[in-house]
């Protein structure tokens, strides 16, 4: 333990006794941390991180007294903060025995940002916006947050997880003290426990900004009480807050994925045990699963823990392949075999987390999903272990082979993520696949933004992958360039735009230098009256430069030079591309 004095705002000391246990759990410095203080003996490195907690402790106490609770938890949880302190005072001259003298001077002399050390404490990155922002370096001038957190910490909330409510809702820390705890002890007078409510209000930040007649709030509460109480998930937690968090984050997760407040206490209750076993991330695949399938969001929470066994589904592990898996649904063979010659692209295996991309490139996905939730198929998602284990084809063998090669020419980490984002839009294990993976770049973020885009504009799921299949580098174009190519073909020429599905190397041609020049000269020669009939954009664009200008001279002799003058762009060539 250490004595030291403190002294009051009024210029009055007394004595603090200050526990020198250092470093809550929640804090522990990491190696990494210490290894940035070099211009220390590594061996002194943690005496002068604990020797600058003590300093700092007193510091805000002290000298800039704040409440010695708070003071404390600031001091104790912020290590990267406490470093740069460490580093700046210079103790590397110093003896140890002197590392709190010069660290009590320093802070006398040079004030820190006391907003950097409490919002690293509460949990907050140094980079987060409201550490940067602020311009007063005292937390004393934001009376109000202090109110707020005072009030928070009197109530049970634990110091580290107050930056879960400052990210979602920073609102909180300006309410007046009476209003907060006001809320806080409606919520306990629902029938919750103190414990309860801290994790509900953690998991569910809003819910303490929100006004207290806010209908969202109440309806959410009812089924949290349901779920905590009556069904007792709260015992589940053996009165760690930590747990109930926990379980209260992974309901969250249904609400976040469409499930509808004030409806799904009772039906969470009797199926707490997904809530205590699975975590958030198994919880939002395999909802995001039963969306991807076109499931409405209102739904899938509730169809889902009515059929737990979805949750347990291994979507990464289980493999099906394509056209097997159709017949073993129970397609014709005459029919399999027609969609197989329609989305060749489809053919081989698979991951069963892929199957909604399957289904939509198939232009199955509405049948599928009648199977599966109208007729209650759910046999077509649970396989059994022989089709499991009969999922191995020579097809296979071919891509991994043509994927080897592509690696040794290419970085590997950059071809395993374009493979998994084709898999995950329907493409096979096959060497369409591997082809499309070989001539398309992007990370897999930028590639599902132009997809979204293609889709965004109203091109089907289908015709989507047929185009890219058959002309893979049209998804190397931004979506704003996409978006003024589609734009033209659909207002300036009037076509629609599943006419891409025929013709998607239109999109691989230069708006500027190619379609609109060669569609300039043409509306020229029809407003003359020459051109009797509209000519397709596959004529118009997918002749050479040669070719095109005989098409020109069989609607006018005059016509190619006109063009060569007037209307032609240098860039204009026999190749696509250049976009």
């Amino acid at each position: 333990m250490r004595l030291f004095l403190s002294s009051t705002a009024a210029g009055g000391t007394f004595l603090v006794l200050f526990s020198c246990h250092r470093l809550s759990s929640s804090s522990t410095i990491s190696s990494s941390h210490l290894l940035k203080l070099k211009n220390l003996n590594y061996r002194y490195r943690r005496r002068a991180i604990s020797e600058a907690q003590v300093a700092l402790t007193e510091y805000l106490h002290g000298t800039r007294s704040l409440p010695f609770s708070i003071a404390d938890h600031i001091a104790s949880n912020s290590p990267i903060s406490l470093s740069t302190l460490v580093f700046r005072a210079s103790l590397g001259e110093e003896s140890p025995t002197q590392y709190a003298r010069v660290l009590r001077s320093f802070l006398s002399y040079h004030p820190v940002n006391e907003f950097e050390f409490f919002f690293e404490s509460i949990g907050l990155s140094l980079s987060h916006p409201s550490v940067a922002s602020r311009s007063p370096i005292f937390l004393s001038d934001d009376a109000p947050l202090l109110a707020a957190v005072s009030s928070l910490l009197r109530f049970g909330f634990p110091w580290t997880r107050l930056g879960v409510l400052y990210l979602d809702s920073p609102s909180i820390f300006s309410l007046p003290p009476g209003q907060l705890l006001s809320r806080l002890q409606g919520f306990e007078s629902l029938g919750l426990r103190r414990l309860c409510v801290i994790a509900i209000c953690l998991a569910f930040p809003s819910s303490l900004s929100a006004s207290a007649d806010d209908s969202e709030t109440e309806l959410l509460f009812r089924d949290l009480r349901t779920v905590l109480v009556d069904y007792g998930l709260e015992c589940c937690a053996g009165g760690d807050v930590e747990a109930l968090f926990r379980f209260c984050r992974r309901i969250g997760v249904f609400y976040e994925l469409g499930s509808e407040k004030g409806t799904m206490g009772e039906i969470m209750g009797q199926n707490r045990e997904i809530i205590v076993q699975l975590d958030e991330f198994v919880l939002a695949q395999k909802l995001k699963f039963l969306l991807n399938l076109g499931l409405r969001r209102e739904e899938v929470g509730v169809f889902a823990l009515k059929n737990c066994k979805i949750f347990y589904l291994d979507l990464n592990c289980t493999y099906i392949i394509i056209p097997d898996y159709l017949l073993w649904l129970g397609l014709g063979k005459e029919e399999v075999d027609s969609l197989m010659k329609r989305c060749p692209f489809v053919k081989g295996k698979n991951k069963l987390g892929s199957l909604p991309g399957i289904m939509k490139a198939l232009d199955l996905d509405k049948w599928f999903l009648t199977k599966v939730v109208c007729e209650k198929n759910l046999h077509f998602l649970i396989l059994p272990n022989e089709y499991v284990d009969s999922c191995h084809s020579r097809m296979e063998a071919e891509f991994m082979e043509d994927l080897e090669r592509l690696k040794l020419m290419k970085k590997q980490p950059f071809i395993d993520a374009k493979v998994e984002f084709f898999l995950s839009i329907g493409f096979g294990k096959n060497n369409m696949t591997s082809k499309v993976v070989r001539l398309v770049h992007g990370n897999q973020e930028k590639l599902q933004e132009r997809l979204d885009c293609l889709i965004g504009l109203g091109i089907s799921y289908p015709v989507i992958c047929r185009m890219i299949c058959a002309q893979p580098k049209l998804i190397n174009q931004s979506k704003e360039l996409i978006w003024q190519k589609v734009n033209y073909l659909i207002q300036d020429l009037g076509y629609d735009v599943q006419y891409l599905d025929s013709f998607p190397a239109f999109l691989m041609f230069h708006l500027e230098k190619r379609v609109k020049p060669r569609y300039r000269i043409l509306n020229w020669l029809k407003d003359l009256g020459l051109l009797k009939h509209p000519l397709a954009p596959a004529t118009v664009l997918a002749n050479s430069q040669k070719k095109f200008i005989f098409t020109l001279s069989c609607i006018h002799p005059a016509a190619p030079k006109q063009w060569l003058e007037c209307f032609s762009s240098r860039s204009d060539s026999s190749d696509q591309g250049g976009f």
